[in-house]
């Protein structure tokens, strides 16, 4: 009987929670998954309201009414396409399927089109949020087909995250722009991760403070302007013991892994010609940290100083400086994500609008913070804006709290620690303002090796110097 609302395929943690997100707000869902049926069994022999379960791939689609839509909760990549190829066996024109998994934009602008020639209309839709989100609300990045996602709307709104009842999905732009959003939203959480990590690195190993007391350094900073989900899990995590009575941070191994969406955002920004140093260096941080083998070699033979604060230091201001600084920080790396999303627009016609997806991550997503208020203040007096570092409010926090970023690298490289992403921030600060840099001399190396030429500041047009 083709009557229920919607179904979905794959019965993960996310797909489940979605499914039964969807079925709380009053529709009707009908569940779907190719691998493992005990999942599908279990809702067999104990139904979940409004969640209807099949085993076979007609049955499924042909309980759902039409125009069917068809939500794929699976692995990115191959299995993508396999399942959309067994599906075009069951649908009709004008079926909706949408991606909701971590896939890559430009598989989704090739499938949007490739259905698209099969009258089948697509939505590749980046969902954040994890596993609580995707049960109680997540934010929604819909892009693909504008018809599609109208149908389907009311569902995606019932089901988002709230920011003071106004619903944290809007409808993001053409193909794989959705996708898009949510690889860059992921990048700008790479580096957001990292700065934290750092900043607990600094806390416990430069000035020794134990697990409570950087918790709750934490917890007060996620009471004022660094107030965001990040910041409040990690409040959590530091002070959570296990069964011995011990912090299972303690014991939990540094080496940091990943899905691959925040190595996507770095290469489109190289592809882009983005300078978004600050989340490729949180990329190459992960990376770091996986060669641990090679960090426990290179501690034995490669030397630095040794941590040592002078009675001078004082811990109370270097700790006001810490959170400045990781604040300034924070807000470079949305600067660059939001600069990136701004060039791939222009690139692929997308015209994003910054102020309704500043709006979205608001409220479940992992990057929602309170920052991301000014974002939407700024983007909604101009959406055009060339960078968010050139908003009125982000050029005064800035020029108030690159101080502080300063003070603390001074520091953490005086005395070894290792800090990639603060570095990196503060490099991209002072490159970005700076009238002339040294590129001339690289413009006239690559003339003396390569004949490339090269542009002058007195004259117009190009040049080449016979060096030798």
């Amino acid at each position: 009987m083709s009557n229920h609302d919607i179904g979905v395929i794959g019965m993960g943690v996310m797909g489940k929670n979605l499914a039964y997100n969807i079925a709380s707000t009053g529709y009707t869902v009908s569940v779907f998954n190719r691998s493992n049926n005990i999942i599908m069994k279990s809702l067999l022999e104990k139904p979940i309201k409004k969640v209807f379960p099949y085993l076979s791939i007609k049955e499924f689609v042909n309980s759902v009414r039409k125009p069917r839509c068809i939500l794929l909760m699976i692995q990115s990549g191959p299995p993508v396409d396999e399942i959309i190829k067994i599906l075009l066996s069951y649908i009709q024109s004008d079926d909706i399927i949408i991606d909701g998994g971590n896939s890559f934009y430009v598989d989704t602008i090739r499938r949007f089109n490739f259905l698209k020639q099969k009258s089948i209309q697509f939505l590749g839709v980046g969902i954040s949020g994890g596993e609580e989100g995707a049960l109680y609300g997540p934010s929604i990045m819909p892009g693909g087909s504008r018809e599609a996602y109208d149908l389907v709307a009311p569902i995606f709104e019932n089901i988002s995250a709230k920011y003071k009842k106004e619903a944290c999905v809007q409808y993001i732009g053409p193909d794989g722009s959705g996708h898009y959003v949510k690889m860059v939203h992921n990048g700008i959480e790479y580096s957001d991760m990292q700065l934290i990590a750092e900043t607990y690195s600094l806390l416990k190993n430069l000035i020794g403070m134990n697990n409570v007391d950087i918790s709750n350094i934490f917890k007060k900073w996620n009471k004022g302007e660094l107030c965001s989900y990040l910041i409040e899990i990690t409040e959590k995590i530091l002070c959570k013991k296990d069964i011995d009575g011990n912090f299972i941070l303690d014991s939990i191994l540094d080496s940091a892994s990943s899905k691959g969406t925040g190595t996507w955002t770095a290469k489109s920004a190289l592809e882009l010609y983005a300078p978004c140093s600050v989340i490729a260096e949180s990329v190459f941080s992960r990376y770091l940290s996986i060669m641990k083998v090679n960090r426990m070699i290179a501690s034995t033979i490669l030397f630095g100083p040794k941590i040592s604060l002078d009675r001078s230091f004082n811990t109370e201001a270097f700790i006001s400086d810490l959170g400045k600084a990781l604040y300034l920080g924070k807000i470079i790396s949305y600067a660059q994500g939001f600069f990136l999303m701004k060039i791939a627009s222009q690139h692929h016609h997308w015209n994003l609008q910054f102020y309704n997806i500043a709006k979205i991550f608001r409220a479940g997503c992992i990057i929602r913070a309170d920052l991301l208020n000014n974002i939407v203040t700024s983007y909604n007096e101009n959406n055009d804006l060339i960078d968010l570092l050139f908003s009125p409010i982000f050029q005064e926090i800035s020029n108030a709290y690159h101080v502080s970023l300063r003070n603390i690298i001074s520091v953490a490289v005086q005395n070894g620690i290792s800090i990639p992403v603060f570095s990196s921030a503060l490099s991209y600060y002072d490159g970005y303002r700076t009238v002339n840099s040294s590129a001339n001399l690289i413009q006239a190396q690559r003339d003396y090796f390569g004949s490339h030429t090269y542009q002058r500041i007195d004259q117009s047009g190009t040049f080449h110097t016979n060096w030798s």
